[in-house]
């Protein structure tokens, strides 16, 4: 190379080596622990870091850190970095930090754009939350309650009211697909109301097309929600997001808001929702899309529940028993019982307060099978003071989170043989509720976290509570039902969806099912 070659090369390669170097400090490459800050492993891969393992298994991934670096401790994952708090005697530390510091939102926002096609509002919590309060909790709670009683009995009992010799004959089904479609269909319906009475002509027509149009929406969100978890993050192959666009078109058209005005019954939930969103000047097709957002929140995760409550019971005779004696002492002290061709049994919110160990096997289910993960965006320096006097400082741009499945609800110092399903476990000696629990001789505040914590606890867990509780109800009061095959053992988790709430089996269930009356 000659000398005046080798003079126009220098700049470009040192121009090269400048550029590499920028991209890998903005990658994070050079990144380096400051006193005060947590254990720092920013993976084997530039700007990736950890995430491939991490999205193997998430659980496996924090076991695996937690266990080099203690119980704080931060990992790059896909260009950002996040603090994981592993310890749950520490979790106030994040919990209670204000929101001026790590929030929710920013976070959220980015989500529900990716997964919903939404775009959020500046006031959107607030909205939430004051909608939520009225229509999810308090009396509202009983207007919602009632109106998914009305339709579990559309969906479940409907051969009661038709007749014919087949009402005894023993049903073949997945048990997961069985629970799923039952419980999203009654709460679908219960939110977005019914068929519009006059256009059917008559309410038994009305009640067909509710559970036939109920019916098609659950089919397209099961493949929707199949798609979740990588649209969340980003990593569709073509195929797959062409088809998650499909259905996301699909949602926007059928619940549109221009549609659910047309039904009777809508909850006030979801009008407040599109009331206060049509006075603040949101664009209707905006709205579409949040009512697909709405559908998610509150239907993706009872199915799933309802699945693993009804196939612990199944699987553990003396839960089914002491479930199942509730039941009908709840029943009977409310003067309802099943009778041939007398009145369907009509359980109201006030009923299901009177459940203790039902409300136990629901929070022992959960603590087993609900794996959310609770993410914070750091908006400025922040110091995290632990119970012990150890603190830590965390850069603003990072993110805290805590991922309570892996580091209280299955960790054995707090509760015992956590792989064991214990319908009691939940329960006092008295029979009242139990709520101290503890690690290291300390009580803990957050032991079951299935529903998230502080300001950004899910404002529906009161109404998917009674949602589960009335179908168990309605299964134990009007059904025979067992397992084909009762020796089988419970499948497992499907580790790809840990940190989007209730998980799914790796597998179906096969049982079987017959009306007793």
């Amino acid at each position: 190379m000659t000398a005046g070659a080798m003079a126009l090369a220098l700049p470009l390669l040192l121009g090269i080596v400048v550029l590499t170097l920028s991209v890998l400090f903005y990658l994070g490459a050079f990144r380096q622990r400051k006193p005060g800050e947590p254990p720092l492993d920013r993976g084997p891969i530039p700007w990736l870091g950890h995430v491939l393992e991490f999205r193997r298994d998430m659980a496996k991934f924090l076991r695996r850190m937690q266990k080099q670096h203690g119980d704080v401790f931060t990992v790059q994952l896909a260009g950002h970095y996040f603090t994981f708090i592993m310890d749950p005697l520490s979790f106030g530390a994040v919990v209670k930090e204000a929101r001026s510091k790590l929030d929710f939102s920013k976070f959220a926002r980015q989500l529900v754009r990716n997964v919903f096609g939404y775009h959020s509002m500046p006031e959107e919590h607030k909205f939430l939350e004051t909608t939520s309060n009225k229509h999810l909790m308090g009396q509202g709670l009983a207007v919602m309650t009632q109106a998914m009683m009305r339709n579990l009995q559309n969906l479940m009992l409907h051969r009661l009211e038709s007749g014919g010799a087949d009402q005894e004959q023993w049903c073949h089904a997945g048990l997961f697909d069985f629970c799923y479609s039952i419980a999203f269909r009654a709460g679908y319906l219960s939110l977005f109301g019914n068929e519009n009475l006059d256009s059917a002509g008559t309410e038994g027509k009305a009640k067909e097309l509710d559970r036939h149009r109920a019916q098609e929406i659950f089919q397209e969100f099961r493949k929707y929600d199949q798609l979740f978890p990588r649209l969340a993050f980003g990593v569709l192959p073509p195929k797959d997001k062409a088809e998650a666009e499909r259905l996301k078109r699909f949602f926007w058209r059928a619940l549109a808001v221009s549609r659910i005005r047309q039904r009777d019954n809508v909850s006030g939930w979801v009008s407040d929702n599109v009331r206060m969103r049509t006075e603040s000047g949101m664009k209707e097709f905006m709205q579409d899309r949040y009512m697909l957002g709405l559908l998610w929140v509150s239907q993706g995760n009872t199915g799933p529940s309802a699945f693993w409550l009804l196939l612990f019971l199944m699987k553990h005779p003396e839960a089914m028993a002491a479930v199942r004696g509730e039941v009908d002492r709840v029943l009977m002290e409310a003067g309802q019982r099943v009778v041939p061709g007398g009145p369907l049994i009509d359980l109201t919110k006030n009923m299901l307060l009177q459940t203790p160990v039902l409300d136990s096997a629901v929070e022992e289910m959960l603590r087993m099978t609900a794996a959310p993960m609770l993410t914070r965006a750091v908006l400025q320096d922040v110091t995290l003071k632990m119970p012990a006097g150890k603190e830590y400082a965390i850069r603003r741009g990072d993110r805290v989170a805590l991922f309570p499945h892996a580091s209280v609800q299955m960790d054995p110092a707090v509760h015992a043989d956590p792989h064991v399903f214990r319908h009691d476990r939940f329960l006092t000696p008295e029979g009242s509720r139990k709520v101290d629990f503890y690690k290291d001789g300390q009580k803990l505040k957050f032991y079951n976290m299935p529903w998230g914590a502080g300001a950004t606890m899910c404002p529906g867990r009161f109404f998917a509570t009674n949602e589960l509780k009335q179908f168990v109800f309605l299964m134990l009061s009007y059904f025979d039902f067992e397992l084909l095959e009762p020796a089988e053992e419970i499948p497992g988790i499907d580790v790809t969806r840990w940190g989007f709430g209730t998980m799914q089996p790796t597998r179906e269930v096969q049982f079987k099912y017959r009306l007793r009356v």
